[in-house]
């Protein structure tokens, strides 16, 4: 069972959504939320979790401080535990924080006019996602984004590294076993400190 790993809830229980989706190890997002906080705050920060699965990445940046979370998620099964998730991790927070739960594919929902500007974004496809279609995926995000925000991609270590449209800038990746995490700032690459 997927659990919440740090911040406010940390240990909280969320629920799966079976065999629909793949959820990101707690070991890895264990790793992913100390590398951004430690070159980054979450305080009031506004959060895209596309390919969202079981919430599970976009709810631990609730709990660790983040203010507004967009979850996109086009199977209706792991909508459903992303809802249960979301009122679990409500019941939990001290402060309130603004869910939005979008039924789509990412790339119709990143096709549509941008109503939000994220400051991080997490982006775990299946990991048979063509590297044509991440790479879509990539550009269309880029008007979604503030400046400075990070994007971060997870892919099996077996994957191309993805192809960062202009307006994303690359910092060193991490793997860790079967996973690489992949990262690029918006805007320009001195205006936040490289991850290490």
């Amino acid at each position: 069972m997927t659990r919440i790993i740090g911040g406010e809830a940390g240990s909280l229980r969320l629920a799966s959504a079976a065999t629909v989706t793949r959820p990101t190890s707690d070991r890895v997002r264990e790793a992913l939320f100390s590398r951004i906080e430690a070159h980054r705050e979450l305080e009031g920060a506004c959060v895209l979790d596309l390919f969202a699965g079981t919430g599970a990445l976009g709810l631990e940046a609730a709990s660790r401080g983040a203010s507004a979370i967009w979850l996109v998620e086009k199977h209706r099964g792991a909508l459903q535990v992303i809802r249960a998730n979301i009122a679990t991790l409500s019941t939990a927070l001290s402060r309130a924080v603004a869910f939005t739960t979008i039924a789509s594919t990412v790339s119709s929902f990143l096709r549509s006019e941008p109503t939000t500007q994220a400051d991080l974004v997490f982006i775990d496809p299946p990991y048979d996602l063509e590297d044509a279609e991440l790479n879509q995926v990539l550009q269309d995000l880029v008007p979604w984004l503030n400046s400075g925000a990070w994007v971060i991609v997870e892919r099996s270590s077996r994957s191309s590294e993805p192809h960062w449209p202009a307006g994303l800038d690359p910092l060193p990746e991490k793997s860790y076993g079967d996973t690489t995490l992949y990262v690029a700032v918006a805007g320009e690459k001195g205006s936040q400190p490289p991850l290490s």
